[in-house]
């Protein structure tokens, strides 16, 4: 009996340590993984046409374009800081019309979330949109107008509110926020029509919804889009739209395919939505 009694005791100590080892192992591997996580992606495009003595027509033309997109994001347990950026700069050059800016994009974003729940929480955020060089609008005679540089106009947003995050891949968030407008030498981005003077720097309070999705389709297809709106507490039946999309497909390790579409609608810069759309295929190489 007494053998009996001490295999029964010996079995429990030994199913208890089994279990204890096994929790123990569990709550390792559910452990979250706190700290900075960095990734960056940059691509080059290069495209080139040449003619000689070419009997049907046509225009010597080469074409260049460098993108760098980035995320670097600081996960802690009560709080998670988000920080993206997207970089590009591309120029072509068609005939003798010269070399022409076709891509320059300078966009950062940095969103600071305190976790007080498991799918809405409180956030801070901050953006900035501007660009690299002096831009330039053509007339039908070739004749060039500059309409922007650098910093000028530079788009500032800063916000505070609330974000919903339902599934990993969409991410959707709502708060008031400014809205500020900088200009220097083309001070048509910020001035206000209605008054004499011309304005410089435009600052409006109004309420702001982003809404990111990004969706892994395949193993190597991926779409990611963004959707930006603002609208003033003074005019808020008009809706300032930002859309930014990018369908990407790896063919392999370097070589990328990549469409992008581009929407903004403002009425105080044009009655016309504006669309841009730029279909690439490049190299493309992940630094992070």
């Amino acid at each position: 009996m007494r053998s009996i009694t001490g295999l029964c005791v010996a079995v429990c100590v030994l199913s208890l340590g089994l279990r204890g080892t096994l929790t123990a192992q569990q709550d390792t591997a559910k452990a979250p993984e706190y700290g900075w996580k960095h990734t960056s992606v940059g691509t080059v495009t290069l495209s080139q046409v040449a003619f000689t003595d070419w009997t049907q027509g046509g225009e010597n033309a080469l074409a260049w374009a460098l993108s760098l997109d980035g995320k670097s994001v600081q996960d802690q347990e009560v709080t998670n800081w988000s920080n993206s950026y997207k970089f590009g700069f591309g120029q072509t050059r068609l005939g003798d019309q010269g070399i022409r800016k076709t891509d320059d994009r300078i966009d950062l974003e940095t969103m600071l979330t305190y976790k007080l729940a498991e799918k809405v929480n409180p956030y801070a955020a901050a953006t900035l949109k501007t660009q690299f060089a002096k831009g330039f609008k053509y007339d039908g005679s070739g004749h060039e107008t500059a309409v922007s540089q650098f910093f000028d106009p530079a788009y500032l947003t800063q916000s505070v509110g609330a974000v919903y995050q339902p599934i990993p891949e969409l991410k959707t968030r709502f708060g008031v926020g400014l809205r500020e407008i900088l200009t220097s030498n083309f001070p048509g981005y910020a001035d206000n029509i209605e008054t004499l003077e011309i304005e410089k720097t435009r600052v409006n309070g109004g309420l702001e919804s982003v809404t990111e999705l990004a969706w892994q389709i395949d193993e190597n297809v991926s779409f990611g889009s963004k959707l930006e709106m603002f609208s003033t507490f003074t005019k808020l039946d008009e809706v300032i739209v930002r859309s930014d999309n990018t369908l990407a497909a790896k063919v392999s390790s370097l070589i990328t395919v990549m469409l992008n579409v581009q929407l903004l609608n403002e009425r105080a810069i044009s009655p016309r939505t504006q669309v841009k759309e730029v279909l690439a295929l490049g190299l493309s190489y992940t630094f992070l």
